[in-house]
């Protein structure tokens, strides 16, 4: 916990659910971040722009601050870059999988107040905590 940032945290959360809020209270549309991206390669034209500009958005956002603070990014490599692509791949599947992924069950759905969702964010919450346990506490121990 050495990077334990409360009030940038707070400030975050509060700017993901106002932007979460304003897409559904404007445009009608759910941030689930998962089906934006894959939306942009399977939707038709007219649909694609406003796609585009979200992740667009999300990827500058960051540059914006770390170019404003300036911050610079760190590389962090706890993981081979072979690990990190099946990674990546299991989260695409499992996205498609739970018809969504934690962006859009979690702050979302549950926004929403949806029982789908609701157990979809357990779901994936306490894999996460397995997997963390896992990796942390019982494989780290077996190297």
């Amino acid at each position: 916990m050495e990077n334990f940032t409360p009030v940038s945290a707070l400030l975050g959360g509060v700017l993901i659910g106002l932007s979460a809020t304003l897409l559904l209270l404007f445009n009608g549309r759910i941030a689930g971040v998962s089906g934006i991206l894959s939306g942009i390669f399977v939707q038709p034209a007219g649909d694609r722009l406003w796609r585009l500009m979200f992740v667009l958005g999300m990827v500058g956002s960051g540059l914006i601050y770390q170019l404003l603070s300036g911050g610079v990014f760190v590389e962090y490599a706890a993981v081979s870059l072979p690990l990190l692509v099946a990674g990546a791949f299991l989260v695409g599947f499992g996205t498609r999988m739970g018809g969504g992924c934690i962006s859009g069950h979690g702050v979302c759905g549950i926004g929403r107040v949806s029982p789908r969702s609701v157990v979809a964010t357990f779901v994936f919450m306490g894999f996460g905590f397995v997997t963390v346990f896992l990796l942390r506490h019982v494989l780290e121990g077996a190297s």
